[in-house]
């Protein structure tokens, strides 16, 4: 009797069809075979499978057993299958009604005693589920929240295969999984724990801040050790905008590829804040691996990925960002097959002035000499620079700034800022590619960044004698683009470009 199961496979954040046919006939000798391009963890299912099959009180008779995983030219992985293969062979064996399974998505993996263990990538599988008119998917319990965020699916969470064997047969009862409206629930407090009004002084580089996260451009903090770098950088996930929905479910269904969704919660309704540690290789940096997955630049995505002591990262490594900062995705390539990840992220990072970390300092003298500050800065090239809308100076805070008793401007301030300058932007570029400032390139650049004839005159001569690429030609426009939406101007002014161009410090220095 041949029988089928509806589950799904994984390919990057996505996930296509499986229908998992079994064949068992009393024909022959008994045997096991699996086909359909199966990995190491779903060919390992058969021994799982069976012992829960036999622990759960459920006996197959002796028979020749083929189970095909179809389609049969892509590869399947993960252990997901366990949960559809021991329902598929019971229905074979007659433990089920004829057609009990048909038009249901399953996916879970087994214990030897029949539990039904959480398995990751869930939300695209729910996905995909809702896509194929799915009757309902049994999930793991533990994964029920994660899937049942996909709206129009019937979600059923089962403990155990016994479970899940009483509900299809129509003996149990199971009521589907309802996930809260993420649009009632209010912010995590968590996400404002850092506060800018802690930060003493660096009132420019507040600034800054506030103008890289209202227009969505990245982000370089320069400074010697101690001037507050990693304090900034640690509380700009709180003025960023709320996520949309539809962006959490892009953060979700990565974190859920990934495996490290955190327990418990469905949607991801917070902008993540990645910041790898700059030992990291470049396939946990970009993605990739042996068994790919997603890097830090992906778990990244719609937020910010914040790189500490920049020029500390291998060259090598940092080079690969240029890609994924233009294209907003990246592509792992295989010599059979090609992986795309989303990477549309904020970049924000942060290094010392020169190797010592003290050129510019007031508090301590700089030992550097200008070749070591040259190659220092070396490692960073020009072509990835360009792709930094500000670089700002960080100065050591003057001890009349560190003993302020008042507090500075606070982080529900400068969001309030952003959310009004956001919300323009949104108006501005309805219909279009866009979603803020940052993206803004060719056609769209040209109309919403024109400048009349005193703007064009000043920017011309600071491209001439900044010796500015055409990128940073790009850059400085979005960025008074962002600067006069911070002060509800439609257009452009050269005290707009003028603050612009202070943003771009490392245009201005010649060593």
């Amino acid at each position: 009797m041949i029988t089928r199961a509806a589950c799904g496979a994984l390919h990057g954040v996505d996930a296509f069809r499986v229908d998992l046919e079994v064949d068992l006939t009393r024909a022959g000798l008994p045997a096991f075979t699996m086909v359909g391009l199966a990995e190491g963890a779903v060919r390992e299912a058969r021994d799982r499978v069976f012992a829960a099959l036999r622990n759960g009180n459920f006996r197959l008779p002796p028979a020749r057993i083929t189970v095909n995983l179809a389609p049969a030219d892509r590869k399947k992985g993960g252990s997901s299958y366990d949960l559809p293969m021991a329902v598929a062979l019971l229905a074979a064996a007659g433990h089920l009604p004829e057609n009990a399974v048909d038009g249901y998505f399953l996916s879970g993996e087994l214990s030897l005693t029949g539990e039904v263990k959480p398995v990751t990538g869930v939300l695209p599988l729910a996905i995909l589920a809702k896509e194929m008119r799915a009757r309902g998917f049994l999930v793991p319990a533990a994964n029920a929240r994660e899937a049942a965020v996909v709206q129009g699916l019937d979600v059923y969470a089962v403990e155990s295969l016994g479970q899940a064997v009483a509900f299809l047969s129509g003996q149990g009862i199971l009521q589907p999984v309802e996930f809260p409206d993420p649009a009632l629930s209010p912010r995590s407090e968590s996400v404002f724990a850092l506060d800018f009004a802690d930060v003493k002084g660096q009132d420019h580089a507040k600034r800054a801040v506030e103008i890289a996260a209202s227009g969505g451009h990245n982000l370089l903090l320069i400074g010697p050790p101690g001037s507050g770098k990693t304090m900034l950088a640690e509380r700009i996930a709180g003025v960023l905008p709320r996520l949309s929905f539809a962006e959490a479910l892009e953060v979700t269904k990565i974190y859920s590829v990934a495996g490290i969704l955190p327990p418990g919660l469905g949607l991801m309704e917070e902008r993540p804040f990645r910041a790898p540690h700059h030992s990291i290789s470049q396939a946990g940096l970009v993605g990739g691996g042996y068994i790919p997955k997603p890097g830090e630049i992906s778990l990244a995505h719609r937020g910010v990925l914040f790189l500490d002591e920049l020029l500390e990262f291998h060259k090598h490594i940092l080079e690969g960002l240029r890609q994924p900062l233009e294209s907003g995705r990246v592509t792992i390539s295989r010599a059979t097959h090609s992986l795309t990840y989303p990477a549309d992220f904020m970049l924000v990072a942060a290094m010392n002035p020169c190797p010592c970390g003290h050129l510019g300092d007031v508090r301590k003298k700089c030992v550097c000499g200008k070749g070591e500050v040259q190659r220092y800065r070396a490692r960073l090239s020009g072509p990835l620079l360009d792709r930094i809308d500000l670089h700002v100076e960080v100065p050591a805070v003057p001890f009349e700034d560190l003993s302020r008793e008042e507090r500075g401007r606070s982080t529900a301030l400068m969001r309030t800022s952003v959310d009004a300058a956001r919300a323009r932007q949104s108006a501005r570029f309805q219909n279009t590619s866009c979603r803020c400032n940052a993206d803004l390139s060719g056609r769209e650049l040209d109309r919403h960044c024109r400048l009349d004839s005193h703007g064009k005159a000043f920017l011309r001569d600071a491209v001439g004698s900044l010796h500015l690429s055409a990128r940073a030609y790009t850059r400085i426009l979005r960025i008074a683009r962002t600067i006069a939406d911070l002060e509800d101007q439609e257009s452009i002014a050269i005290v707009h470009l003028a603050e612009a161009l202070n943003c771009r410090t490392l245009d201005r220095t010649r060593l």
